[in-house]
């Protein structure tokens, strides 16, 4: 690679629409009074770094490598509650300016550690000087429980390359599902939170 920063910066752009159109379609819904099933919307590109490590690992040569790392470019949209995410979900699916070419429902099926998430990968359009340009992003689509989880356990990968002690590894496991009963009691009262939610904000526009 010749210049990694005018390779990456497409997905830099993607990114940055990515957001704003997400953070908007979650304005939309507050605008009109209603629960919005996005809380926040974060992005992120790759770093050379990472790119390399995973080229390296995956044994992804250059020529390849726009289709075949399809996380060069990822968003991650926090929910509150778990219908929220297939919400989401659905919503996606109705946009004309992305395309899903592949999802993955690791709620459902969660991993063997426990990670619990919703992985979407779609195919989105820059437009750059010389016309547009199909980027491929990864969309994680997690409630804050699943979310506080993986961040733990992604911080501890950094110490243990995967390879878990077998208490680590039990803890994880049970603390992933001790994050999925909160997020299956937070169902059970959602439309209790979701009322208060409306009263709290009704109350906060007329303080103001």
């Amino acid at each position: 690679m010749q210049d990694w920063d005018l390779f990456l910066w497409p997905y830099q752009e993607a990114v940055s629409e990515l957001k704003i159109k997400f953070r908007s379609l979650r304005q939309s819904f507050l605008n009109k009074g209603e629960h919005s099933p996005i809380e926040f919307v974060v992005g992120r590109v790759k770093t050379v770094d990472s790119i390399k490590e995973k080229m390296k690992r995956r044994v992804i040569s250059q020529d390849v490598i726009e289709t075949d790392m399809q996380d060069i470019a990822g968003i991650r949209i926090m929910c509150q509650f778990v219908d929220d995410i297939y919400r989401v979900v659905d919503l996606i699916h109705q946009r004309q300016d992305m395309q899903v070419i592949e999802e993955r429902d690791y709620i459902q099926n969660a991993k063997p550690s426990g990670y619990r998430s919703y992985h979407m990968v779609i195919e989105y359009s820059v437009f750059l000087p010389e016309g547009p340009k199909k980027i491929i992003a990864e969309i994680q689509i997690r409630t804050l429980a699943m979310n506080f989880w993986a961040t733990v356990e992604h911080t501890l990968n950094y110490k243990y390359k995967g390879e878990y002690p077998e208490d680590i590894s039990q803890r994880l496991k049970s603390t992933a599902e001790a994050a999925y009963k909160l997020d299956e009691e937070m169902s059970a009262i959602k439309d209790e939170v979701q009322e208060a939610q409306k009263i709290f904000t009704r109350t906060k526009g007329k303080e103001q």
